[in-house]
């Protein structure tokens, strides 16, 4: 499933073509920039309705290489729910990122496991894999982040609700063409947000 949202660069029309070739393919078109967390959640929403049993989410611009999926799939068969592809774990790592987006990265990742009392080791990442059930049981009708912190809030959520989630080492590679999306506002969104989770927590509404 690719969503697009309205890209200017012709992505929607590139997946058209490789989907009017390939039935395995579908694309999902947007009107405009509606977010990161919005776009995952129509295409689970998607997949939920035509039956699939697990679902696979990655970026498309090969800072997730696909040589790591079958490590996806043997810790789902080994019962994990959601599985994360770790930069923070032995064997994973970044390649391309200066000092500045290392520091914001760890750094997030540290603050919101501090906040929230979680034990993952890379909460922002955006390789991840979630059975059905895991799916269904984190509501993804309930969730409000729209930016990078809605990675946090899926995981946060899982856990929440007793799904088993297991991290597995990647090494995100950084895009070599395009600008990365991180902003001030996304950044200053997911501070928000991980106090949010925990006052919706204290007060049993996760």
């Amino acid at each position: 499933m690719i969503v697009d949202d309205n890209s200017p660069d012709g992505t929607g029309r590139m997946a058209d073509e490789m989907a009017a070739k390939d039935d395995h393919i579908k694309v999902m078109h947007r009107p405009g920039k509606l977010g990161l967390g919005t776009a995952y959640i129509q295409a689970f929403k998607r997949g939920l309705a035509d039956g699939y049993d697990r679902f696979f989410e990655m970026d498309a611009d090969l800072s997730h290489d696909v040589k790591y999926l079958p490590d996806f799939v043997r810790a789902l068969d080994g019962g994990a729910e959601v599985v994360i592809g770790s930069r923070n774990i032995p064997g994973g790592g970044v390649e391309g990122w200066g000092l500045g987006r290392h520091f914001i990265s760890k750094g997030g990742s540290l603050y919101s496991r501090t906040i929230l009392g979680l034990n993952v080791k890379d909460l922002t990442s955006g390789y991840k894999a979630f059975t059905r059930r895991a799916l269904e049981a984190i509501d993804i009708e309930s969730i409000h982040s729209n930016g990078y912190s809605f990675q946090i809030e899926m995981t946060y959520r899982a856990l929440r609700k007793g799904m088993r989630v297991k991290e597995v080492p990647i090494v995100f590679v950084d895009r070599t063409a395009g600008a990365s999306k991180m902003s001030r506002k996304i950044f200053v969104e997911a501070i928000g947000v991980v106090w949010r989770l925990r006052a919706e927590s204290a007060f049993g509404k996760i």
